[in-house]
């Protein structure tokens, strides 16, 4: 690590015209530009992504966004968040800090963290917690553990050097997210696969794909909604999900699944939990360096549509909240996993993740490694007392 001296020669500027923004999008560039795990995010997705009149997180939710400068070149960036929806739920005086990146040195991590502190102090919190870019529906946590791994689709990335600096900084970790990864041209170990026979057997559970048509396909993305955020709300910072942000996620999700992508599990004749997989979009544009065109575009669509795409990410998966720690909650989270992954290895995408998933959710957690998924990548989340 480079020590600073206390940001002598930093000059963090908020970000305001569209030069600056061009900056802030393009700073990763800089940050990874030998790191050959590290896949361009499109720029073009990343700037609908921070415009308020795009992303329905800004309905209940304000942030701010800053440029750090040392000889006249951006050398890092940050955001500071406050959700009012995280405000209503938790009472507890806290915001967030995001988008964290920055080259290797102390100086510049101090004085943009500082930057994001103040900002959220002066709005009346008391407590930051970060990274969460934007939310926990969207890319939490800092990558601590896999490094050497590319990120799947809506997975964040990090040096190793990131943590350091943080916690340097007085931030203390308040929770660890992991990611597995499976790989389905390894046979299910017998002894999984009897168990997984026994417990759908014996809970009366059938599992079916969703029905995506006219007739059918509102009334069934109702249904996710309604098991999601039903089943996530206990979980470590949940905030719900609003209608307008589902809305804006299936907006996005429709075009890239197929029916066999989501599966629908129930127990007693009730539709009790889900799943979806999602194909690996990092592995379609690893190499287009963040830009559709001119080719980029074709290229996508060939390997969406021809070529195939090998990798597959879990980013959703839920159990009504009332059968949650019983054998009958497990065989449905079990079943839902593993018909989708199933229904992915024999279409041509046998390696996944599963992710993300919170360190302290063993019944999870079990359930995952029972269809013989490893632990990949570890994500933390650090909290600071801002006094």
């Amino acid at each position: 690590m480079v020590e600073g001296g206390g940001g002598a020669g930093v000059d963090i500027v908020p970000v305001q015209t569209r030069a600056q923004w061009r900056e802030f999008h393009n700073l990763p560039y800089r940050v990874y530009r030998d790191d050959p795990h590290w896949i361009p995010p499109l720029l073009l997705e990343r700037k609908f992504h921070f415009d308020p009149k795009h992303n329905p997180f800004f309905q209940h939710s304000r942030a701010a966004f800053w440029l750090a400068y040392k000889g006249g070149q951006p050398v890092g960036r940050i955001s500071a968040q406050i959700d009012q929806l995280h405000l209503d739920r938790y009472a507890d005086a806290s915001g967030h800090f995001g988008f964290l990146e920055a080259i290797d040195d102390a100086a510049i991590f101090g004085r943009l963290l500082r930057t994001a502190e103040d900002w959220l102090r002066g709005a009346g919190m008391r407590r930051a917690i970060g990274p969460v870019s934007f939310s926990m529906w969207d890319q939490p946590g800092l990558l601590v553990e896999g490094f050497e791994i590319p990120p799947r689709v809506m997975m964040g990335h990090a040096r190793p050097y990131f943590a350091g600096y943080i916690e340097a900084a007085g931030y203390r970790r308040v929770q660890d997210l992991l990611a597995y990864d499976y790989d389905g041209e390894v046979p299910l170990p017998a002894a999984a696969v009897r168990v997984i026979d026994r417990i759908q057997k014996r809970s009366g559970i059938t599992v079916r794909r969703i029905r995506n048509d006219k007739a059918h396909i509102e009334s069934e993305t109702a249904l996710i909604f309604e098991i999601l955020n039903d089943a996530w709300s206990d979980n470590w910072g949940f905030v719900p999900m609003t209608r307008a942000e589902f809305a804006d996620l299936v907006g996005v999700l429709k075009h890239l699944l197929r029916d066999g992508d989501v599966a629908f599990a129930e127990y007693q004749g009730r539709p009790s939990a889900f799943a979806i997989i999602m194909p690996n979009l990092n592995e379609a544009i690893r190499d287009l360096g963040g830009r559709l065109a001119p080719f980029g575009w074709l290229k996508l669509l060939w390997r969406l549509k021809v070529s195939g795409i090998r990798t597959a990410r879990m980013p959703l998966m839920g159990v009504r909240k009332a059968l949650q720690g019983s054998p009958a909650g497990a065989a449905l989270a079990l079943s839902v996993i593993q018909a989708t992954r199933a229904f992915n290895i024999e279409n041509g995408r046998p390696f996944g993740e599963l992710s993300w998933v919170l360190d302290q959710n063993e019944r999870v957690r079990h359930i995952i490694e029972l269809v013989g998924a490893k632990i990949s990548k570890r994500y933390r989340i650090y909290e600071k007392a801002l006094g």
